[in-house]
């Protein structure tokens, strides 16, 4: 018989995902305006439940004056 995955698990899986795709809508958006491709490549690349485009939106991304 298949193992089945405890709700609680699956929604919390489910709620990073949705937090992951959020942080990272906004990380690939700001650095293609950014003109920044290292960065779109990376953060689009690699999964970091959003820590990796929270930091570029942090530290790296121009701020609108």
């Amino acid at each position: 018989m298949a193992d089945i995955i405890h709700p609680t698990l699956l929604a919390l899986l489910i709620v990073i995902a949705i937090w992951d795709l959020c942080w990272k809508g906004v990380g690939l958006w700001k650095s293609a305006q950014h003109k920044h491709k290292a960065w779109f490549v990376c953060i689009l690349l690699f999964n970091t439940a959003g820590i990796l485009p929270i930091i570029y939106l942090s530290f790296f991304a121009k701020k609108k004056k």
